[in-house]
């Protein structure tokens, strides 16, 4: 696959189109009744509904005008084999299809630009919530509060916060819970669990309400890349299991092994290593 590369001061231009997408993406998701869903399932098994793909059409429609020649790798039109370039946008049109599905308000939408394998700008959106953290890496990160139509209301900055000493904050997934990543936190005494869905997660740690958030279990870039920048342009750090930098679009199957994302750079130390 080949594209046009976006470099640093192209994005911070594009960061506001961008978030009036992934805004309207989520006006789309909004627009559909949950109490009529069909349910139907993908070849993985996980589920897709009228709401991801409606979604997935706001985005790479709006890409396409936004971003004319840019490498589009989208979860709902991913093949096997379609890595990404030097610089591709990657895309969740609806992370936490089990939560939306189950009525809960915990799904995102995530935009993601990735910039030599490495995730530069994140925007997660949470339509039901009313909110969109974004970020650029270097450039800070920000918590935007929506109004009814999907316009900014309110932006605030946000950073993660050093490790407390005590009584530190685990953010874990409610949907695809696993026995290594139990075990690391059951390695950590006094850890307390706070159980949410999709990429909110990090948003939590992006805005110092978390101090981590490990899984150490397979899953999907486009689950991942978004978070990932919005934590690290708050002040975070984001590594896989072995303590390593993650890189992005190299691996044929879009499959992250593990990851942690810290809250304290200063702790993905050698307790990342394990």
């Amino acid at each position: 696959m080949t594209g046009r590369i976006i470099e640093c001061d192209e994005a911070l231009r594009l960061l506001p189109a961008f978030t009036e997408l992934v805004a309207e993406a989520g006006l789309a998701i909004l627009a559909i009744a949950r109490d009529a869903l069909e349910v139907t399932g993908k070849s993985d098994g996980s589920p897709v509904t009228a709401a991801d793909l409606a979604a997935d059409r706001v985005l790479l429609d709006g890409l396409a005008r936004l971003a004319p020649g840019v490498t589009v790798v989208s979860e709902e039109r991913c093949t096997a084999g379609a890595t990404g370039t030097a610089c591709h946008v990657l895309v969740d049109p609806l992370d936490g299809t089990k939560e939306f599905v189950a009525g809960r308000d915990e799904y995102t939408v995530n935009l993601a630009l990735i910039r030599a394998g490495r995730p530069l700008l994140g925007i997660v959106g949470a339509p039901a919530l009313g909110v969109i953290w974004r970020g650029i890496v270097g450039c800070g990160a920000e918590r935007l509060t929506l109004d009814a139509s999907g316009g900014v209301a309110q932006a605030t900055p946000i950073r993660t916060r050093a490790l407390p000493a005590t009584g530190w904050v685990a953010a874990v997934s409610r949907s695809h819970g696993d026995a290594r990543t139990e075990a690391f936190i059951a390695g950590r005494p006094g850890a307390e669990r706070r159980t949410m869905g999709s990429a909110v997660k990090f948003a939590k740690v992006a805005e110092g309400e978390a101090d981590i958030y490990p899984r150490l279990a397979p899953t999907s870039e486009w689950d991942v890349a978004a978070g990932h920048a919005v934590v690290e342009a708050a002040g975070g750090m984001v590594t896989g299991a072995d303590g390593q930098p993650l890189v992005f679009g190299a691996a044929a199957d879009h499959i992250v092994p593990a990851f942690i994302a810290w809250g304290d750079p200063k702790a993905a130390g050698p307790a990342a290593r394990f």
